[in-house]
């Protein structure tokens, strides 16, 4: 089990951008994401998807 395996990471402006390469780099490092957005519910909905094909939890 990793230093950070159970650990949440709460990121906003997660749809795009920098947002959703956060949620990114947090899943490898071993983090749980959850997903904040504000207008691009489809945009999270697929990173969400990305992330739980990866094998991270995401919501």
């Amino acid at each position: 089990m990793g230093k950070l395996d159970g650990k949440v990471a709460l990121v906003t402006g997660a749809s795009r951008g920098i947002g959703a390469a956060t949620c990114r780099l947090g899943a490898a490092a071993g983090y749980a994401v959850a997903v904040n957005y504000r207008s691009e519910e489809e945009r999270a909905e697929a990173l969400c998807r990305e992330l739980r094909e990866a094998g991270t939890r995401a919501v």
